[in-house]
């Protein structure tokens, strides 16, 4: 559990922090000299059972309320600390409104220097603070009298505090992304750089490569010490210093994070939800000039809400933050806003959506995923956002919820979605997803029948007529499942019904009837389209056009330049190569494999597999090869070629030798 304490200045903080734990949080010379914190600093209180409670102490002076900022964006526990001397102050009251405006419910209210005053003045202050908790997020919270000076109070504090630790419900370290706040940042000579903060959500191991956002810069997790001892492991809801290699001190400060590689995505559109305090006297209007702090981040930006409205004082609404500087951000961070000389806080918000877009907030789609993102729990936003959206951006919703891919897949699961797509990953109902493929296929036919010469419908034609709102990768899922369970052929960007024959007209179908017989003449190795227009005594660019417009219908594929193949031979050799493979130990085959079992030479050999690279058929692995998908999708069924039957060599379009004369040759 992380405590902070919180008050006015010269109220006990760290006197009271140093009874609990006996730890000085006071570390700066300025502060030894001047008796006042100024900076923050932090202790710890081991428990008998085992763990820890982490102490923020901040800072109470007015100067310092940035320092303060920093020391609760990430706590559990917070500790009112009131004077019983002095009673509230101003900065009791603006470090109360601070936790109100984050929305902190676990706290407790603490009179110190209680051997100073009588049994009246004790009173008396007593229920002044409970008056000031009414109607803020501590209001019932204990009240406890203590003295730093005499020990009393001090015991039944720290019971309230264990007994708080072990009843606090443990944050969520599976399924999500490590993220850790950086509060210091310092140099030790031997070690490099320190940084010390808490882990907001996640896990980190020594070793690990994590990014420090925003900056992006690289590094590794060296070293991990919690309350100064050495850690394999942090987790969320700890404080700890991480040991970073390949770090320099430069390039890391106060309001960085370190993260996972997957959480780093800057941002500098944030939508928030904005709760403007009742005591303001005027309301936030657009365009006004704030100071955002999110954690020990402290960035300048603007509230961009539609053009004459406002948030009046005590109300809430959706509005945009326009930050002048990148910051990290996810949904449901809480942040606070102050005043463009940082002099007063003007309300505090919840991060809605971290990565806004700068424009159409107001379009009715955008209002929607805005409602569905007020939910806190990530799977009920998810099945608000299904209800009323085409498609959701998988990734996007996965960053701002800080959830890993499998965590997502689940919740996915659970609310009947599909996952489109594999490097841009998108999500649609199951009801859509099987909605989508019937309209495809209808969608289709229908083409055919209006255009019988046509090879196929254009992919992305298609894609603009069923699904505009979809990424092309997430609509080739859909059509590459239909082509797996062969009822589309897909090819390039053609797709068309199984066994569609476009309708050509008499001059290509004459010369088809030339062109045929050679290609095949060939046996598995092609003629080039130089040496088929030498035989046909046809013009070679005219050869060239008619075997572009041919293999739209999918009869001839190009595999070179020059070189068509007919999709049957391809078949065969697709069939050559899976044969080859299996023949393998390991299913790993070589071109030198792959030409012995096809019987063409090896440099049309390599020719061959990387056209089938491209198809995805088979994938390289240096110089060897294995299969990556089933080819009869793509190329149809093939049988794969005896070499004793239909060994060629390796000059273009030569007839296949005989055993006889290639023991002549040798």
């Amino acid at each position: 559990m992380i405590v902070a304490t919180a008050g006015h200045i010269d109220h006990g903080k760290t006197s009271l922090v140093k009874r609990l734990t006996g730890v000085d949080t006071d570390r700066l010379p300025e502060e030894k000299a001047r008796g006042i914190s100024i900076d923050l600093g932090f202790a710890y209180l081991p428990m008998a059972e085992g763990g820890l409670i982490g102490f923020v102490d901040v800072p109470g002076h007015e100067k310092f309320i940035s320092n303060m900022l920093a020391g609760v964006g990430g706590i559990d526990f917070a500790l009112l600390v009131v004077a019983a001397d002095d009673g509230v102050m101003p900065q009791t009251r603006e470090h109360l409104q601070i936790l109100d405006l984050l929305q902190l419910k676990l706290g407790a209210a603490v009179i110190t220097k209680s051997d100073r005053v009588d049994a009246d003045r004790l009173l008396e202050v007593r229920c002044a603070v409970e008056d000031l908790l009414e109607g803020s997020s501590l209001v019932g919270a204990p009240v406890i009298e203590v003295s730093a000076v005499t020990g009393d109070g001090i015991d039944g504090l720290r019971d309230l505090l264990v007994e708080q630790s072990r009843s606090l419900a443990a944050r969520l370290t599976e399924g999500q992304y490590f993220r850790f706040a950086v509060d210091r940042a310092f140099s030790i000579s031997g070690s490099g750089t320190v940084l010390t903060g808490t882990v907001f959500s996640g896990a980190v191991n020594t070793g690990d490569q994590i990014v420090i956002s925003p900056s992006g810069e690289q590094a590794r997790v060296r070293g991990i010490q919690i309350h100064g001892k050495v850690a394999g492991r942090v987790a969320a809801g700890e404080r700890c210093a991480l040991n970073l290699a390949r770090t320099r001190l430069q390039s890391v400060r106060r309001g960085d994070w370190v993260v996972a590689p997957e959480l780093h995505r800057p941002t500098t559109r944030i939508d928030v939800r904005l709760r403007v305090d009742a005591s303001e006297a005027q309301p936030v209007r657009h365009w006004t000039p704030v100071h955002v702090h999110l954690a020990t981040c402290d960035v300048t930006a603007r509230v961009a809400i539609r053009r004459g409205a406002s948030v009046a004082p005590g109300e809430s609404a959706i509005v945009q933050l326009v930050l002048d500087n990148p910051i990290g951000a996810l949904r449901g961070d809480r942040l606070i806003v102050r005043d463009q000389s940082a002099s007063r806080t003007v309300g505090g918000a919840i991060v809605l959506d971290p990565f806004a877009p700068a424009t159409r907030r107001a379009v009715p789609a955008r209002l929607s995923q805005l409602a569905a993102l007020e939910h806190e729990e990530a799977g009920a936003a998810l099945a608000a956002m299904s209800a009323n959206a085409k498609s959701i951006d998988l990734e996007h919703f996965e960053v701002a919820y800080n959830l890993t891919r499998s965590r997502a897949g689940r919740l996915c699961e659970a609310a009947q979605l599909v996952t489109l797509g594999r490097d841009t990953r998108t999500a649609v109902t199951l009801a859509r997803y099987y909605a989508l493929r019937a309209n495809l296929l209808g969608a289709l036919a229908a083409f055919h029948k209006r255009q019988p010469q046509a090879p196929g419908q254009e992919v992305d034609k298609l894609r603009q007529l069923l699904a505009p709102d979809l990424e092309a990768n997430a609509f080739a899922t859909i059509l590459g499942s239909l082509a797996d369970e062969r009822k589309v052929e897909h090819s390039a960007a053609i797709v068309r019904m199984p066994g569609h024959v476009a309708t050509a007209n008499d001059a290509d179908d004459q010369l088809w009837q030339r062109v045929l017989p050679a290609i095949e003449t060939g046996g598995y190795l092609a003629p080039s389209v130089p040496q088929l227009a030498e035989r046909l005594h046809v013009r070679e660019a005219v050869i060239k056009d008619f075997l572009h417009r041919k293999a739209r219908s999918g009869d001839v594929m190009k595999v070179t330049p020059d070189r068509y193949f007919l999709r049957s031979r391809l078949a065969d050799l697709a069939a050559a190569a899976k044969a080859t493979a299996l023949a393998q130990p390991d299913h790993r085959f070589t071109a030198a494999h792959f030409r012995d079992a096809s019987g063409i030479g090896r440099n049309h050999v390599i020719e061959v597999l990387e056209f089938f690279d491209v198809l995805g058929i088979t994938r390289r692995f240096g110089n060897t090869r294995m299969m990556n998908k089933d080819f009869v999708a793509i190329l149809g069924a093939g049988t794969a070629p005896l070499r004793s039957a239909h060994a060629a060599t390796a000059n273009d379009g030569q007839a296949p030798r005989t055993a006889a004369s290639q023991r002549a040759r040798r």
